[in-house]
């Protein structure tokens, strides 16, 4: 994910249009058209392979190919669509940071299927965040995490597919243009006055402390808050390694346990390696390891039953996680940490991870927060600094706490 640039003047800048045009030609003349009559130019960029395109490019598939040490030739003897997608989307990728790069572009558009989607979200990840990104794609109406990732691309549901203009699609594509010109229009925000950011992870059983926290960095830093949903945690991975985050304080764990027990808020198996990767500042917690993330009630898989189960709403039903999985969250933290290069801290709260597993709430089990915290102290190096709190994760002290070591390693950090 690359920093954000500062945009240029709106009056002086292209829409990029980005497609294949020899299946989609009939629709990008119309955003041509839509775009222009909204009076913004047009930069065309052709991303087919197979077919004859049916629209003149401002920048042919050849170009793009090229860009990617290909030709179009070789992409289509290929004999398979895999190649060519991957040569196109990484061609693409490149001519559209070039024009990024000299503020000849202030937005890119892109429709069509999966592999209009695929392209689209290589692009993404190639140009600056707060640069507009949008794809119009059925694709948008599923998982989009695979497009999406941990960029910040907006995406639109076309309804029916994009197979030529008609009553549904044709003001859907209207709104499509008008709103990447409008994003295109405008004014972006400065930097900030160049404070160190902090990133910090909640969930909404940790929302609280998440508050707390965030509100006494204010001011001595600027704190960026993560939901720990999966892409949350992907995005917090992702900034820190692009250099965007000075420091971690990585309250909300829970990601953790969904990797590990099936869960569908996973943020893959690198999330908490970044910070400690890098050698940067990071103050982890436990916040939300007493549960696992899965959809409505009816998808839990049936292999679970019998377990403690939580519906935090109709779409999302919580599962406790019992001693065994606890004391195996504290084995992998410890090995995170104890992995780490730069200062590192952990913040205990002993009387519960969440606001439902404090006592008399539908977690509450200390036998089972006490094998994680075991299991966890058991581990862990002696040069990680340990704080326990008698206390549950939303106290106030456990963010004062967090607040005050995430400051104090950084200043640490900033004498080594």
């Amino acid at each position: 994910m690359n920093p954000t640039t500062p945009r240029p003047p709106a009056a002086d800048t292209r829409i990029a249009l980005v497609g294949a045009l020899d299946t989609k030609g009939e629709e990008y003349r119309f955003l041509r058209e839509e775009v222009e009559r909204l009076g913004r130019r047009v930069v065309l960029i052709d991303i087919g392979v197979l077919g004859e395109p049916t629209v003149v490019a401002d920048i042919s598939r050849e170009e793009v190919a090229a860009r990617a040490g290909a030709s179009i030739e070789e992409l289509r003897s290929a004999g398979e669509r895999g190649p060519g997608m991957r040569a196109m989307a990484g061609g693409a990728a490149a001519q559209l940071g070039d024009l990024v790069t000299e503020g000849s572009i202030g937005a890119v558009l892109a429709v069509g299927g999966s592999n209009a989607a695929y392209i689209m979200a290589r692009i993404s990840e190639a140009l600056p965040t707060g640069f507009p990104k949008v794809l119009v794609s059925t694709m948008a109406s599923g998982d989009t995490r695979p497009y999406v990732g941990s960029t910040d691309l907006t995406m639109m549901n076309p309804i029916a597919d994009i197979n030529g203009l008609n009553r549904v699609t044709r003001p859907i594509l209207r709104n499509a243009a008008a709103a990447t010109v409008g994003m295109a229009s405008a004014p972006a925000d400065e930097e900030t006055d160049g404070a160190p950011v902090v990133a910090v992870s909640m969930f909404g059983v940790t929302t609280r402390c998440a508050a707390q926290l965030t509100e006494r960095l204010s001011g001595w830093v600027e704190p960026l808050s993560f939901h720990a949903n999966g892409a949350g945690g992907h995005a917090l991975e992702a900034l820190v390694r692009a250099g965007r985050i000075q420091a971690v304080a990585d309250m909300t764990t829970t990601e953790l346990a969904d990797e590990l027990f099936g869960g569908v808020c996973s943020a893959g198996p690198d999330r908490l390696t970044a910070a400690g990767e890098l050698g940067i500042p990071q103050v982890v917690s436990l916040g939300a390891l007493d549960m696992v993330n899965f959809g409505a009630r009816a998808t839990v898989p049936g292999h679970l039953e019998g377990r403690l189960f939580y519906e935090h709403n109709p779409e999302v039903t919580l599962m406790r996680t019992n001693a065994q999985e606890c004391a195996l969250l504290g084995a992998l933290l410890a090995d995170r940490l104890n992995g780490a290069r730069g200062p590192r801290a952990i913040v205990i709260p002993t009387r519960g991870f969440s606001m439902i597993s404090v006592a008399g709430a539908p977690f509450h089990d200390p036998a089972a927060d006490a094998a994680l915290i075991e299991s966890l102290q058991a581990r862990l190096s002696s040069d990680v600094h340990v704080t326990v709190l008698d206390t549950d994760i939303n106290d106030p002290t456990v963010a004062e706490a967090l607040s005050t070591l995430t400051m104090s390693l950084m200043q640490e950090g900033s004498h080594d």
